[in-house]
């Protein structure tokens, strides 16, 4: 049986701002503020992020106290920009997370997943996210998903490789995220969300961090959510507030980030490989609370 996710405290590193998409409302654009190049590259530098990483947040009882709540585990979740355009580095730092003692995450937009990376990363990973925001390919090209040659994700054959992913690894959970905004909030994807049949399927309304650029209204982010509502259990809706201050998350730079409802950016830390994981933890906003409102499944189990 999969492990419920309230059982998992999640670290997002959005290792690149590189992708391969130009999606209009994307929010992973950092300031580089002089902080250095992105450590995926530095493949010592990366191994000792994760070190320190599991260190701050392993699930001791030390750790539990600081921050107010009980985990069973911890999960590194990839992300990006697109995380696959650099695949060498991708499968090195999930190997490295995994054998520290990190369940791994990726989430990717599945433009680069190809069977002989996936034969390779599926017995690392515990979770595989797909970002995909509709199954129509001229909504995803005037959305921006959609390479410099215009092509689109092929979806049979993204179903394809994820079949073979599972079939390598058999604890593999599937993860959609959708973000809905002005193109897509009428869609019906059902059909695309059963032909992959993921465990969760995380519809998010677009978050106007960077930009408000297709953002949409309170009924139509609630028009979407209940178009969908006959795929039962598997959907878990998170509108703009839910997200602030419950995400813990680290940019391409090895900074703790921390987003904001009212726009003009992030929020940054000092590079945790310079000041240490707790010093630069405590620079940004998190709150447990909210960490684990998104879980309602024995959320009260977790609390401390």
């Amino acid at each position: 049986m999969a492990v419920k996710p309230a059982s998992e405290l999640v670290i997002n590193w959005h290792l690149t701002e590189a992708c391969n998409y130009t999606c209009r409302y994307c929010y992973s654009k950092w300031h580089a503020d002089g902080a250095g190049k992105e450590l995926i590259h530095n493949a010592a530098s990366s191994a000792t992020l994760l070190a320190e990483i599991y260190r701050h947040f392993a699930p001791t009882p030390r750790n539990h106290a600081r921050l107010g709540m009980k985990w069973q585990s911890l999960r590194l979740s990839i992300a990006g920009g697109e995380p696959l355009l650099y695949d060498r580095e991708i499968v090195r730092i999930a190997t490295q997370a995994k054998a520290i003692g990190f369940n791994v995450s990726l989430i990717t937009n599945g433009s680069r997943l190809t069977r002989p990376l996936m034969a390779e990363l599926a017995p690392q990973l515990s979770v595989l996210g797909l970002s995909l925001d509709s199954a129509l390919p001229a909504i995803n090209r005037e959305i921006g998903r959609a390479d410099r040659h215009s092509l689109v994700l092929l979806q049979e054959e993204l179903s394809e490789i994820v079949a073979l992913g599972r079939k390598l690894n058999p604890d593999l959970r599937l993860k959609i995220n959708t973000v809905v905004n002005a193109l897509n909030f009428t869609e019906d994807m059902s059909p695309l969300i059963r032909q992959l049949s993921p465990d969760k399927w995380k519809v998010l309304r677009m978050l106007p961090t960077v930009t408000s650029d297709l953002s949409i209204a309170d009924y139509e982010f609630a028009e979407f959510v209940d178009r969908h509502t006959l795929l039962g259990n598997i959907i878990s809706a998170e509108d703009n507030s839910d997200m602030v201050e419950s995400y813990i998350m680290i940019d391409p730079r090895g900074r703790f980030f921390q987003n904001s409802l009212s726009g003009g950016g992030y929020r940054y830390s000092a590079p945790i490989l310079d000041v240490g994981g707790e010093a630069a933890f405590r620079q940004i906003n998190w709150l447990a609370k909210k960490f684990i409102s998104r879980y309602t499944a024995e959320a009260s189990e977790y609390m401390a």
